[in-house]
């Protein structure tokens, strides 16, 4: 069986896609992949997000981990040698209101549940509705055990909730 996905599409795109791929008894999408994490969640919620629900389709999103930012590695007034410590990359939500409370959100959790921040980040993100799951890689083996460590997180409704105010 072979199966076919798409990612950055626009939502009128990807209705579009679908319906053609209906009208016509052609393969059809059965997954989507946007960048979307607790500090870029207007790339797939709303129109995305809704598609998504609304047509069955598996959600596989990247940068799950804002390219390190949500490790809390890059914080306001911290210098990181890191190429994604590059305005625009990692290091450029450090530098926002909201990047600072969404640290602290994931801070405050991963400190009550004894994990690390990463560990929450993905957490939040892998119980979003229509989230398969997120794609997070590792630069060091040193930081897999924070990525494998997801399957046995379970966030609480309060947690989710902090989470998600902190980063609206």
């Amino acid at each position: 069986m072979r199966a076919i996905a798409t990612s950055n599409i626009s939502p009128e795109r990807l209705s579009a896609s679908l319906a053609f791929s209906d009208r016509e008894d052609m393969a059809r999408y059965v997954a989507l992949q946007p960048q979307y994490n607790l500090v870029s969640r207007d790339t797939h919620e709303g129109a995305r997000r809704e598609i998504v629900q609304r047509e069955g389709l598996a959600c596989v999103p990247y940068f799950a981990l804002a390219s390190g930012f949500l490790t809390g590695k890059y914080r306001p007034g911290k210098s990181v040698e890191n190429v994604r410590n590059l305005p625009g990359l990692a290091g450029g939500y450090a530098d926002t209101e909201r990047g600072v409370k969404v640290l602290d959100a994931l801070e405050q959790v991963a400190t009550a549940r004894g994990v690390e921040m990463a560990t929450v980040a993905l957490a939040w993100l892998a119980q979003q509705p229509t989230v398969t799951a997120p794609i997070a890689s590792a630069r060091t083996v040193e930081q897999l055990p924070a990525l494998l460590a997801v399957q046995d997180l379970h966030l609480s409704d309060a947690e989710l909730q902090t989470l998600t105010a902190a980063s609206s």
